[in-house]
């Protein structure tokens, strides 16, 4: 009989709590085996919250007297600024980043005047610098670990000197993909209740149509 593993206080720090990252850190917190305690800010702002939400966040969790066995990030928190900022609580709890994107991938708006500023390869960075402190890091997909960690290479590569690029295979070594949880009882009351035979093709997008999940290619 297998040993069941014991029950984890953990905390889920979430600056851009709302979309898919808010179902996902409340979906966790509903169906895991562990105890799960939500730090999260509002999903506003996103690049104000990968350069200041670790603060806000660092402040809530110093606030909080409940024990902690796992600090679990997302991509969107700058996780060295944090760990510097609550280092008197959380310099000997493990540290985990989830990836649900990331911004050395991630299409730019064309409008985006970080861009034309060439303003854009900080949030790459952070990207790169919580993956390389945390003690382990995970992917939705197969297909989102191997761009990130394909990119890093050349990415550091672009900068003058000092590169660091052993840092790549110390990220890919600690790197696992862990899938999103689907709850799908709902789909359950939409099944026709008997069966039907299509007699043409049905396709289904089911992302925004907006810039980054390129609707234009699809039609």
């Amino acid at each position: 009989m297998s040993k069941i593993a014991p029950t984890m206080n953990i905390s889920l720090l979430e600056p851009y709590f709302t979309g898919s990252h808010k179902q996902w850190a409340e979906g966790l917190q509903q169906h895991s085996q562990h105890k799960i305690q939500i730090y999260s800010l509002s999903g506003h702002h996103w690049k104000w919250r990968m350069h200041g939400g670790a603060i806000s966040l660092a402040k809530k969790f110093m606030e909080q007297d409940a024990s902690c066995d796992l600090l679990l990030a997302t991509d969107m928190l700058d996780v060295n600024a944090f760990l510097g900022l609550s280092r008197a609580k959380s310099a000997n709890i493990p540290t985990a980043v989830y990836f649900h994107e990331n911004q050395l991938n991630y299409p730019w708006s064309e409008k985006d005047s970080d861009v034309i500023l060439k303003r854009d390869n900080h949030y790459a960075f952070i990207n790169y610098t919580s993956a390389l402190s945390a003690d382990k890091v995970f992917f939705n997909s197969h297909f989102h670990k191997e761009a990130f960690l394909s990119e890093l290479l050349p990415f550091l590569k672009s900068f003058p000197d000092k590169n660091e690029l052993h840092t790549v295979e110390t990220i890919t070594q600690k790197s696992e993909v862990l899938p999103l949880g689907l709850n799908l009882s709902q789909l359950k009351t939409l099944a026709p209740k008997e069966k039907t035979v299509y007699n043409r093709a049905v396709i289904l997008w089911n992302h925004r149509w907006e810039y980054d999940k390129n609707p234009g290619d699809f039609f």
